[in-house]
C-alpha cells in the first residue's frame, strides 16, 4: 500500500518500550522517523543477547524502519541541533520526564514551530499532584488498578507483558494521528500529552468500573465476568484451550453439545445479565466437560458451531501458526550488520494491501552526518560536532 504517513518526518526523543514502540508503527505507515540518542543509545539496545554489541533483538524489534542520530543534549551545540531538526521536523515525540525536558529547555513553548506536533508521554498527568514522579510499565499497571484486578482474590500479580508501555504506545499513535489531521484542516500544531497512568486508568476502568459509572454509585467495581476464577485456559484431553461462549445462541448450542440442554431452559442463564452473574457456574461447567475430548475436536466441534475457540499456544508455536504464515505477518530483513531477521509487519491492510518493508533497526548514530546534511548543516560544522564527541 502507499505509505500513509510519506513525507511526514518524526523527531524521536524516546527510549525503552513505549515511545519506541510508537514511533515504530508511525515508521511502518510510512512515516521518516529520526531516532535521537544519547551517548551509550537507548538502552534496550543491551537487552538480550545479540549478534553484535549494542543491537539487542528487543531493540530490533522497536526500532526498524528509523534512522538514528547520536547528540550529546548536555552539549549547548548538540541542543541547538536538536532545536534545529525539530524545527524541520511535523512530530516530535518524547518519553522523558518533565523535570529532564525542562531542565534541557525542550518544553513545547521552547520548541513551537507552526504546525509542529509535539507529543509527550509523561507517566503522569502535567496537571496531578503525581507530575514529577518516575514511572515504569510495573509501577503504572500497580497504579492504575490492573495489577489488582490480575490478582483476582490472591496477591496482585502483572501481566506478563509490558502491556501498559504498548497501550499507552497504540493511544499516542492514534493521537498523533488525530493530531496531523487536525493540521491538515487547520494550519496549526498541536500539543499532545498522553501520560501512563491517565490512559490506563482509562484501559482497565472500560468493563471494570461498572456500578461506578453512575453517579451515584449504582454498585460495585469489578467485572464478573473476567473475574471469576473459572474463567481461564481450560485443560482438555491433550493440552489446553481458549473458548468464550458468549451470546444467547452459543449457550444454547453448548448446552445441546454437552447433553445439558436443560440448562437452555434454567432462568440463570436465558440472558447475558444473568449469565454474567452466575459465570462461575456456567465456567466450571466448561472446566468439567472440555477434557473429555482433544484440543483438536473441540476446535472442529466449536468452530462448526460458531462458538470462538482456539488451542493455547506457545511463543514458539505462534511464531511457526499457519495462519500467520499465510497472511505474512513476519517478513524477512536483511540487516546490513545483524544478517536475516524475521519482524512483523504492521498489522494493518489498507485496500486489501499491506505496508511495503522497512529498513532494519539503526546502529547508534549511523545516520546522523546524513541527517544534519538534510536539515541544512554545513559540513564544516558537522565535522566541529563530531570532533568535540557531540555528534557520535
Amino acid at each position: 500500500m502507499a505509505p500513509m504517513l510519506d513525507g511526514i518526518r518524526v523527531v524521536d526523543l524516546t527510549t525503552t518500550f513505549m515511545g519506541p514502540y510508537c514511533t515504530m508503527l508511525l515508521a511502518r505507515m510510512g512515516a521518516d522517523v529520526v531516532k535521537v540518542e544519547a551517548p551509550g543509545g537507548d538502552v534496550v539496545r543491551h537487552i538480550g543477547r545479540g549478534r553484535n554489541p549494542g543491537m539487542g533483538p528487543v531493540f530490533l524489534a522497536a526500532n526498524h524502519g528509523k534512522r538514528s542520530i547520536g547528540l550529546d543534549l548536555k552539549d549547548p551545540a548538540g541542543l541547538a541541533a536538536l532545536t534545529e531538526l525539530v524545527a524541520g521536523a511535523d512530530v516530535f515525540v518524547t518519553n522523558l520526564r518533565p523535570a529532564a525536558v525542562a531542565a534541557l529547555g525542550i518544553g513545547p513553548a521552547e520548541l513551537a514551530a507552526p504546525g509542529l506536533v509535539y507529543c509527550a508521554l509523561p507517566g503522569f498527568g502535567g496537571d496531578g499532584p503525581y507530575r514529577d514522579r518516575a514511572a515504569y510499565d510495573d509501577v503504572v499497571q500497580a497504579a492504575c488498578g490492573l495489577a489488582a484486578v490480575q490478582g483476582g482474590d490472591g496477591e496482585p500479580e502483572y501481566v506478563r507483558s509490558v502491556v501498559a508501555d504498548k497501550t499507552v504506545a497504540l493511544m499516542a499513535v492514534g493521537a498523533i494521528c488525530a493530531a496531523l489531521v487536525s493540521r491538515e484542516r487547520t494550519g496549526a500544531g498541536r500539543v499532545v500529552e498522553v501520560p501512563m497512568f491517565e490512559t490506563m486508568a482509562s484501559f482497565t476502568l472500560l468493563e471494570q468500573q461498572q456500578g461506578h459509572v453512575f453517579a451515584p454509585p449504582e454498585g460495585p467495581v469489578g467485572y464478573a465476568r473476567t473475574a471469576s476464577p473459572n474463567r481461564r485456559p481450560y485443560r482438555t484431553a491433550d493440552g489446553y484451550l481458549g473458548v468464550v461462549v458468549y451470546t444467547d445462541k452459543q449457550w444454547r448450542t453448548f448446552f445441546d453439545l454437552v447433553g445439558r440442554a436443560d440448562l437452555a431452559a434454567d432462568p440463570r442463564f436465558g440472558t447475558i445479565t444473568g449469565r454474567t452473574e452466575h459465570i462461575d457456574e456456567l465456567y466450571g461447567l466448561l472446566a468439567e466437560v472440555l477434557p473429555a475430548r482433544t484440543t483438536a475436536e473441540w476446535v472442529e466441534t466449536f468452530t462448526a458451531a460458531g462458538i470462538p475457540a482456539q488451542p493455547v499456544l506457545g511463543l514458539d508455536e505462534v511464531l511457526a501458526d499457519p495462519h500467520l504464515a499465510a497472511t505474512g505477518l513476519l517478513e524477512r530483513v536483511e540487516h546490513p550488520s545483524e544478517g536475516g531477521l524475521d519482524l512483523p509487519r504492521l498489522p494493518v491492510t489498507v485496500d486489501g494491501a499491506a505496508a511495503a518493508p522497512v529498513r532494519g533497526a539503526p546502529r547508534l548514530g549511523e545516520h546522523g552526518a546524513e541527517i544534519l546534511r538534510e536539515a541544512g548543516f554545513a559540513d564544516a560544522r558537522i565535522e566541529a560536532l563530531q570532533r568535540a564527541g557531540t555528534l557520535f
